[in-house]
């Protein structure tokens, strides 16, 4: 679900990119980048059939069989490749490792049909080729996969696959739609395969009613203006969506607020409480949450900036600031301070000592004793301190609330409506059309 987007810096390097694979020799399919995977080693596999590794300009390196795999990690300034025997787990060490200068390495299926064979990473499998290159200190693995190869894994992880096919059909089109507005061919990736883009799990998470979706929407698209929409989606808007210019820089004019009808999600509405610990770890730099003011909200009751104040300071927010500072569902918020009533005690009592007496003569010498000692310490009533609120939230919704709700297109499936209806009320005076070229 597309909700919070922070595009990763990457190193530029050149980059071997093929055409687009054909899925059938009369169909070609554009080809999207996804970012599956940063880290400082990563453990491929060949799959099915024979995976062949190649340099950035086409040179074979060696060649995996199918369940044989290898460790690739960045050390001393290059690339490591460890080759992984059949059914270990781990590499042999003892063989030593192919050293490699820090350039594109790419993962490539020896077969005939691309987009059937799979090049496995971790304990995931991903149709189409895998590119290894270096990043921030870490080592990025990119899948390069056609479109309609890539959205089986896409839709499948979006939203659940038992749900009706218009649904899931729209969840498709809509998938594609925004896989291709994304393409950035000077960048190092166009996708993550995260929440910050769309969720992409791979062959696993795909299912036969997820590739008969995409099967039968294939090349379909939304246009408005004759230009791919950004047709972004959430789980639920908890009972309207959001027009997109009082959340985001912009109003797009299909991006506007309509009811969702997903009274029928399970976090249409939704309750959560923070007791004054957790405020103190959410906010350390004000030392907590005393107090709060709500600044703006959008038309439909959405948080867009707010004021808190703590023991130490105050700070102001947006609400989706706010949201991921407490791991909320969506900005569509009610915010209480609930303070607790007093602890009926009785005062306890601080003894003050007496003052020493005053000096009333040249020689120092003190005043009366016996006026000193007759008086007696001044006890005064001393309180604890206010104990500290806590913040109930109460929301509806789960995402950003912009573009197509899932749980709204559930609703609308369910009462008999198409995939083309259901795309044409959440995203409004859009045109359905095969993509006209890759």
């Amino acid at each position: 679900m597309l909700r919070d987007r922070l595009p990763l810096a990457a190193l530029a390097l050149p980059l071997l990119v093929l055409g687009p694979a054909p899925l059938h020799a009369s169909a070609p399919e554009p080809l999207v980048r996804v970012l599956l995977q940063e880290a400082p080693t990563v453990r491929l596999a060949a799959v099915t059939v024979p995976v062949q590794l190649r340099d950035d300009s086409g040179r074979a390196l060696l060649t995996l069989r199918p369940g044989e795999g290898l460790t690739a990690r960045l050390g001393d300034g290059q690339l490591l490749l460890q080759r992984l025997p059949l059914g270990a787990a781990e590499p042999n060490l003892e063989g030593g490792a192919l050293r490699l200068e820090l350039r594109a390495l790419w993962l490539d299926p020896q077969t005939e049909a691309p987009g059937t064979a799979a090049v496995a990473l971790g304990e995931r499998s991903y149709r189409g080729r895998l590119q290894l290159r270096p990043g921030a200190g870490a080592l990025q693995v990119i899948n390069h996969v056609g479109v309609e190869n890539y959205l089986p894994g896409v839709v499948a992880s979006e939203m659940p696959p038992s749900w009706p096919q218009a649904a899931l059909r729209a969840q498709a089109i809509a998938a594609r739609t925004y896989a291709l507005r994304q393409r950035r061919p000077d960048a190092a990736y166009d996708l993550r395969a995260t929440t910050a883009s769309q969720v992409y799990g791979g062959l696993q998470a795909e299912t036969e009613s997820t590739r008969q979706a995409v099967a039968a929407t294939r090349s379909l698209v939304l246009l408005h203006g004759g230009q791919l929409i950004n047709a972004v989606f959430h789980s639920s808007s908890g009972g309207r969506t959001e027009n997109s210019g009082e959340l985001w820089t912009s109003q797009l004019p299909y991006l506007v607020s309509v009811d969702d009808g997903d009274s029928q999600s399970p976090v249409h509405r939704w309750r959560e409480r923070f007791g004054p610990q957790q405020l103190q770890q959410a906010f350390p730099e004000i030392g907590g949450l005393i107090d709060l003011q709500v600044l703006s909200t959008s038309s439909t009751g959405r948080l867009r900036q707010l004021k808190l104040q703590g023991p130490v300071g105050s700070l102001v927010l947006t609400g989706a600031e706010l949201r991921q500072r407490l791991k909320l569902r969506s900005t569509q918020l009610t915010l209480t301070l609930e303070r607790p009533l007093a602890a009926q005690l009785p005062e306890s009592l601080q003894v003050v000592p007496v003052e020493p007496p005053p000096v009333d003569s040249a020689s120092g010498a003190g005043a009366d004793p016996v006026l000193a000692a007759t008086t007696a310490p001044r006890p005064f009533p001393v309180r604890s301190p206010a104990p500290r609120p806590s913040l109930v939230v109460e929301g509806r919704g789960f995402g950003h609330g912009v573009g197509l709700s899932q749980w709204g297109a559930y609703a609308m499936a369910l009462k008999g409506a198409s995939d083309d209806r259901i795309l044409r009320h959440f995203y409004r005076g859009v045109e359905i059309q095969p993509l006209q070229r890759p």
